[in-house]
């Protein structure tokens, strides 16, 4: 985040908005600006994606299903907007600590185009493998009858959801399970580079397993954790914990083979009843 921080501060903060006597290395201040960025672009980021998404990828047909709510897509922003503030102040201490040093992010001294293609094909490995583990049973845990009605409950009001309930989490609830993406860079070493293209990935990944697309190629379909994985969470809640990958559903006995995949679940219950109906 270093590199997003260098760049407001040379053209927007430092000549614009702080005073020259306070250093852009000064820790409150880059807390402030920190903050400031990861509301302001996660909540573009956010309706970006999401609004593209409903356009030109949702099946809009879903909004005609009994399951979705009145208003839904205003409720599923207004929670969303309602809590990145406060999911991003552990965020920002973390991003913090990334700024200041702490982590093992790292730019290499001399650029070539081999140790790049090593760096995105190692770090993308193992960041998907890491932070797909361990959000699995964050996940899992947040169904926990202890915490799932104070927690995790509020984004399943969506029993059938729509792009913008991407994001429309109880703000505790959306911090823990984006807390793998923030711990790899700590652990292991990671190109500063390629972690700015993950952390866009993981929103537009997010995204997409809301977007009610089930299409996904035959060959990958018993290993992807896609939308169609995903809608039958919604709907069942004990099942497809997984975010990318479908390994740790079948280790720890939680994977169902979607209701998609057999021509069943929200599309194809609309469909049946516009076919008897017409």
């Amino acid at each position: 985040m270093d590199l997003v921080l260098d760049i407001l501060d040379q053209n927007f903060f430092t000549p614009y908005v702080y005073p020259a006597t306070w250093p852009e290395n000064d820790c409150y201040r880059q807390f402030i600006s920190l903050f400031v960025v990861t509301n302001i672009g996660g909540v573009i980021m956010y309706l970006s994606l999401a609004t593209f998404s409903f356009v030109f990828v949702f099946d809009r047909a879903l909004m005609k299903h009994p399951l979705i709510l009145e208003h839904q897509i205003y409720k599923e922003i207004i929670v969303t907007l309602k809590s990145i503030p406060f999911m991003s102040f552990p965020t920002v201490s973390l991003f913090l600590l990334e700024v200041r040093g702490y982590s093992q992010l790292y730019l290499p001294s001399n650029f070539s185009w081999p140790h790049l293609i090593r760096d995105i094909i190692l770090s993308t490995t193992g960041f998907l493998v890491f932070t797909d583990a361990l959000i699995y049973w964050i996940h899992r845990g947040l169904h926990h009858r202890s915490v799932y009605k104070y927690l995790h409950k509020v984004h399943h009001r969506w029993k059938v959801p729509t792009p913008f309930a991407s994001h429309a989490f109880h703000p505790i609830d959306g911090f823990l399970q984006s807390l793998p993406y923030h711990l790899y860079p700590f652990i292991f070493p990671l190109n500063k580079v390629v972690y700015l293209v993950l952390f866009v990935f993981v929103n537009i990944w997010t995204v997409s397993i809301h977007d009610g697309d089930y299409r996904v190629p035959e060959l990958l379909q018993p290993f992807v954790n896609g939308s169609a994985h995903h809608t039958d969470h919604h709907l069942l809640y004990n099942c497809n914990y997984g975010q990318y990958f479908t390994v740790w559903d079948r280790i720890g006995g939680s994977f169902r083979h979607p209701s998609a995949f057999q021509e069943k679940g929200p599309k194809f219950e609309l469909k049946k009843t516009a076919d008897k109906m017409g």
